[in-house]
């Protein structure tokens, strides 16, 4: 519960410096995006590149100091795979991610926002919902 709320606590001051400091949301496809020049718009790309590479590292300087980090994926790679492509098309399809939309947007009262984030919180309870009576979670 701690480290959820020191992650949260970090999650936030990240997307404030983002936005006081550059004006820009610290929305991760759209970071992904620019940083990969699949889109010109955003922020600087080097600074998309420092973000984007900033994630893993982060993780990984923390698995450091305060030992492993317990993680559970299918192990399957076509379903981490197909997985993968619905949430592409889903940040397409919406204008976003859950960063984007979740702590950016519904901080800002952005209506788009307030309408994205109910939806991608009540489709993931959905999908959880049908994988748990079908067996495969």
């Amino acid at each position: 519960m701690v480290a959820g709320l020191i992650g949260g606590l970090m999650i936030g001051l990240a997307s404030a410096i983002m936005l006081l400091g550059l004006g820009r949301i610290a929305g991760v496809s759209g970071l992904a995006a620019r940083a990969s020049s699949l889109s010109a718009d955003g922020p600087p790309r080097l600074i998309a590149l420092a973000f984007i590479i900033g994630l893993p590292v982060g993780a990984a300087l923390i698995a450091a100091i305060l030992g492993p980090i317990e993680t559970n994926f299918s192990p399957s790679i076509a379903t981490l795979v197909i997985g993968g492509l619905l949430v592409g098309f889903g940040t397409r399809l919406g204008s976003g991610c859950t960063s984007g939309h979740g702590v950016c947007g519904m901080s800002r009262m952005s209506p788009r926002s307030l309408v994205a984030t109910p939806v991608f919180i009540g489709s993931g309870m959905v999908t959880v919902a049908l994988l748990n009576i079908i067996g495969i979670v």
